[in-house]
């Protein structure tokens, strides 16, 4: 009995298990068929082999998933018998085409995993094209807020400026309402102190006191 690996799993040994997979996905095969065969040759249990496969190693072939799916439907339809129980995965993800000189039927090849991975930097370019511009995106709108905020302090203070010249205003317009009254007064004041009386020519003439 192979002893069983409770090692982490290298690079090499996630795509040995990636290339496994999609070959049983293309020839019509199951997971666990897949898992065995792999568990088989690195030593590791099927178990471990589905756990890695389902928690990292899928995620990272969605579109050779995909692609695989493509090749088992293109054999169906030239009636390539196909005795083992169908491949089951429930991801819809997007299609790569199939890259040059990669035949359907055949094992993954170096160059169809290189052509797998151009494909996908593209895509992660363009990713980061999308991350660029929501980063741009969300920095205008910072600044936005941030000059929001300082109108906002400046509509504040503007206010208050206003309501202080407002109430200055009104004082001012108080005193000089009681100063007119004074003068007012003054004058009437003035008038009720006036006396007049006649001379011997019969004029009136102002005697103040």
């Amino acid at each position: 009995m192979s002893p069983t690996r409770q090692d982490a799993w290298s690079q090499d040994e996630d795509l040995l298990l990636a290339e496994v997979v999609l070959r049983y996905i293309r020839e019509g095969g199951t997971q666990l068929q897949a898992f065995e065969e792999v568990g088989k040759r690195l030593s590791r249990t099927s178990a471990a082999c589905g756990f890695r496969w389902n928690s990292y190693v899928r995620k990272q072939y969605k579109s050779g998933i995909e692609l695989a799916k493509k090749q088992r439907k293109e054999m169906k339809k030239q009636a390539i018998p196909v005795e083992a129980e169908p491949f089951h995965e429930e991801d819809q993800v997007e299609t790569i085409s199939s890259p040059p000189g990669c035949e359907q039927g055949s094992t993954i090849t170096f160059p169809a995993v290189l052509y797998f991975l151009e494909e996908l930097q593209k895509r992660a370019e363009n990713s980061s094209s999308f991350e660029e511009d929501r980063k741009k995106s969300s920095e205008k709108i910072k600044e936005l807020e941030k000059k929001a905020y300082y109108l906002a302090a400046e509509n504040e203070r503007l206010a208050k400026n206003l309501k202080a010249i407002e109430e200055d205003y009104r004082s001012l317009i108080e005193i000089m309402e009681r100063a007119r009254k004074m003068v007012v007064l003054q004058d009437e004041d003035r008038q009720q102190k006036v006396k007049f009386q006649m001379d011997k020519n019969g004029n009136l003439e102002r005697v103040e006191k």
